[in-house]
């Protein structure tokens, strides 16, 4: 259920681990130079010239044995930094040990191979993107595929990196498996959540309570409520209120319907919280929040406007929150932008800070836990980028963890769930997050 996502550091580590290390680092360069000689021709079969663009480092000498691996299959392979009439571009400028930003002359030469016409792959990842982070400088290779020895990197799991990787070939070069503090999520993740036995009833199968739907938002908590039962949960109650109570009593069929002033007695019986899908921003709301974090026990899911104006505290239950890149901006005092550029130690810093789970939505969907490994979670999904995908979420997060699901897992796991629902659907354009619900019981558990 979890692939390793390597550092620099811990790739480096794996290196020093070979057998006779480091004098025998050139039989790891010959298998290295090869595997990407090797792609390249596969990937590009009727290519002709390619142009290998070298660095001074070990990715460099990788590239100078793919060039003449090229050369010994019949092509026209040739160590240069005149990449403009080459029908491919091997990029092995940089390598895992890049950090930071390139100097001024190497800048050129990226945006060069950016703007040549030649299809780009890249060894081991994109030049100009950090192996560690998937930060990227102020240039970075565009590659249309990456060839990346012994496991992924993490840098190539999260963006900007992922997005300037490409297709990711991983080759064995013969170094050994070792553990790392993040890795990705796979689909054999779903085999985790409880399914329904017959010993279950409508509250053991899990009981979910969400509170939201102020007036003009009730969309955001019917959404997460059929989530929540498409998601296989037992029972669910919505709270609203007063004013939403008819509008909710309307739209949905299943779920039991309270007013906010039921909340804690309706708490009772949930073993899971989902508070924020159309709450509001309200002085009403925001009390709620407070108060719902400093008495309940059970584990709660913030999202959406439980999110807004949200400070650390003593919280009294386990919690995950689920920010886009402009509500974790916010919560942490940074721009969107920057979070975007600095996903992962966006992520990191919002778990330490509110001692929680934070789950940072997007296409490389990251749950950072304190004191825990990063679990990365490819989404694949272009469909989810329609407006109440994320309600969808929030009710498949709250059903796992009343299932009894580790947080970190249960977070993993609804994201999991999330995306292949979404790539479950029927067709791609016009896609609406009921879509998304309809195709939530199509994904085996």
């Amino acid at each position: 259920m979890f692939e390793p996502l390597y550092t620099a550091a811990e790739m480096g580590a794996a290196e020093e681990r070979y057998p006779g290390y480091p004098g025998t680092a050139p039989e790891l360069m010959e298998r290295a130079g090869a595997a990407v000689a090797q792609e390249a021709l596969n990937a590009f079969p009727d290519a002709r010239r390619f142009a290998v663009v070298c660095g001074g480092g070990a990715n460099g000498q990788d590239g100078r044995i793919a060039a003449r691996e090229l050369r010994a299959a019949g092509r026209d392979a040739v160590e240069t930094s005149a990449v403009e009439q080459a029908d491919v571009i091997v990029d092995a400028l940089f390598g895992t040990g890049f950090h930071g930003e390139p100097r001024a002359e190497a800048a050129a030469l990226i945006e060069r191979i950016n703007a040549a016409p030649g299809a780009v792959v890249s060894v081991d990842l994109p030049s100009g993107i950090d192996a560690s982070t998937g930060e990227a400088g102020s240039a970075a290779v565009r590659a249309d595929r990456t060839v990346t020895f012994h496991a992924r990197k993490l840098g190539l799991a999260i963006a900007p990196g992922r997005f300037h990787a490409g297709e990711v070939a991983v080759v064995d070069i013969g170094l050994e498996a070792a553990e790392t503090e993040a890795a990705l999520v796979t689909p054999a993740i779903l085999g985790l959540v409880p399914r329904k036995q017959e010993h279950d009833d409508k509250y053991s199968a899990g009981s979910v309570l969400i509170v939201g739907g102020a007036t003009g938002l009730t969309g955001a908590v019917c959404l997460a409520a059929e989530a929540a039962f498409r998601a296989d949960a037992g029972y669910v109650a919505v709270a609203v209120p007063e004013a939403s109570l008819a509008v909710v009593e309307t739209k949905l069929l299943e779920p039991v319907k309270l007013t906010w002033g039921a909340v804690f007695e309706a708490a009772e019986k949930a073993g899971a919280v989902a508070v924020g899908p159309g709450l509001g921003r309200s002085g009403e709301a925001r009390a709620l929040v407070g108060r719902l974090l400093a008495e309940l026990e059970q584990p709660v899911v913030l999202d959406a406007d439980a999110l807004y104006e949200l400070e650390p505290g003593d919280w009294r239950p386990p919690a995950v929150i689920t920010p886009h890149a402009g509500e974790l901006g916010r919560l942490l005092g940074e721009s969107s932008d920057w979070v975007r550029a600095h996903r992962l130690e966006a992520a990191r810093r919002a778990a330490e800070r509110f001692a929680c789970i934070c789950l940072l939505k997007g296409a490389d969907t990251i749950v950072a836990a304190p004191g825990a490994g990063t679990l990365v979670c490819p989404i694949d999904a272009p469909a989810l980028a329609t407006a109440g995908t994320g309600d969808v979420l929030t009710g498949i997060l709250a059903t796992f963890l009343a299932k009894g699901l580790d947080p970190r897992l249960a977070a993993a796991a609804g994201v999991t769930l999330h995306g292949l629902a979404a790539r479950a659907v029927p067709f791609r354009t016009g896609v609406v997050a009921r879509d998304v619900v309809a195709a939530l019981p199509s994904i085996r558990l």
